[in-house]
């Protein structure tokens, strides 16, 4: 069931099983809007493709690809097969269809800790690539919410489409908003500020709802807004709460930066900058970085007033939290890079110093005994939890200091 009328059905078209959306005739000009904007976009593999459109005496029915469930539907089945003690007594009571996803395979898209795994974060970049994709078109999607993130099963593995385009609307070329009188009205709880003002609107916006949603899938269904009833004024506000992803540094800081008030609407970032944010580096790119930070910093031993060195000092408060980095590194693995630094040591209470001995594990991983690779685990997977999970702010922290320092340089750039 959807708004003012619509239903989606079952079907065939062509011989395809098909999504076959039936739209009261009266909202004609909605219809003709949404497949004029999917027969643009609907060429990406996280856009809902469409494939046809036919009319009778008092409905419009629109041919579409058929999936498995929505993004709302998925973590809702997560709660109620997993989750029942945890789960919002708020929320609404679902009857869910037949989904066809295993829930072996809804189970791991959060590790026991709360953290997402990679196939969450999979489904996350598959909803940004998607409005990467609607922006390089100039088509502003406007309503993004969990229940217009379609989710297909394609061969045991989980893929994302963005659907709704009703309210979708298209740049004119050479413009970068709609105006202030433009139409179409979202969703409670996940317009951003501007829309809920009626100012301009922009790509921004899907950005801010993208925030909302990256949230609230991390958090198998929180909204950093709060409960229904007082997300609108909240968000008019701009009071949110994201205490419940603290955990995850890389998530605090992007959607941080998704949720901007209308007053730095210009900060928000741009689909394809949150494509390659931290959040969605695998751990082979967050040990690359590293490696490559420690080099870039190494250079910087013999400068009088170093400012890169100096600012990651001043991190020294968040990622060590007072305490020396040997109390919580394994003693074998420190005696270990002592000895290859020829007796030389390290300073234990420095951010810089604990970069360099992770660069020298990276580096001389296969030199180290056994013993130590099993406390390690697997490099990069292994070598990357272990100090994730010991120092969590240190790689967003390092990231930062390099952004402010090193945006220019080829290195870094790689990773924008």
């Amino acid at each position: 069931m959807g708004s003012n009328g619509t239903i989606i059905y079952q079907g065939k078209y062509d011989g395809r099983n098909v999504a076959v959306k039936r739209i009261v005739k009266e909202y004609k000009d909605v219809a003709i809007k949404e497949t004029d904007n999917l027969t643009t976009s609907d060429s990406h593999t996280n856009v809902v493709r469409y494939f046809g459109r036919e009319y009778d005496q008092d409905f419009i029915y629109l041919a579409m690809e058929r999936c498995n469930c929505s993004l709302y539907d998925l973590i809702q089945i997560y709660l109620d097969a997993f989750k029942d003690d945890a789960a919002d007594d708020t929320r609404e009571a679902r009857v869910i269809p037949d989904h066809k996803i295993s829930l072996d395979l809804i189970k791991v898209l959060w590790y026991p800790n709360g953290n997402p795994s990679p196939i969450l974060l999979k489904l996350l970049r598959d909803i940004v690539s998607g409005l990467v994709h609607l922006h390089e078109l100039g088509i502003i999607h406007r309503d993004l919410k969990p229940n217009n993130v379609l989710i297909l099963n394609q061969y045991k593995s989980l893929c994302v489409k963005l659907s709704d385009m009703g309210i979708s609307r298209r740049l004119d070329e050479n413009m970068s908003s709609l105006g202030d009188q433009a139409t179409g009205c979202g969703s409670s709880g996940w317009k951003a500020p501007e829309q809920l003002g009626h100012g301009r609107q922009t790509k921004a916006m899907d950005m801010f709802s993208l925030g909302c949603v990256i949230f609230y899938c991390i958090t198998c269904g929180r909204h950093p807004f709060g409960e229904p009833f007082e997300r609108d004024d909240n968000i008019t506000k701009g009071q949110f709460d994201l205490s419940s992803v603290e955990h995850i540094p890389e998530a605090v800081d992007l959607i941080t930066q998704l949720l901007k008030p209308i007053s730095k609407l210009s900060d928000r970032p741009k689909a394809s900058e949150v494509l390659q944010h931290p959040l969605f580096w695998n751990a082979e790119t967050r040990t690359s970085f590293l490696k490559e930070a420690s080099d870039r910093v190494i250079m910087e031993y013999g400068a009088s007033k170093s400012v890169i060195l100096t600012s990651l000092e001043t991190r020294a408060s968040i990622v060590l939290r007072g305490e020396g980095w040997d109390k919580k590194v394994n003693g074998l693995l420190i005696n270990h890079l002592v000895q290859h630094r020829h007796g030389k040591g390290y300073d234990y209470n420095k951010v810089e110093q604990l970069l360099r001995a992770i660069r020298n594990t990276l580096n001389h991983y296969k030199e180290l005994p056994s013993p130590i690779q099993v406390v390690l685990g697997t490099s990069p997977d292994g070598v990357d939890d272990y100090f994730a999970s010991r120092f969590p702010e240190f790689l967003m922290e390092v990231y930062k200091v390099m952004y402010s320092n090193c945006i220019t340089e080829d290195w870094f750039r790689r990773y924008l």
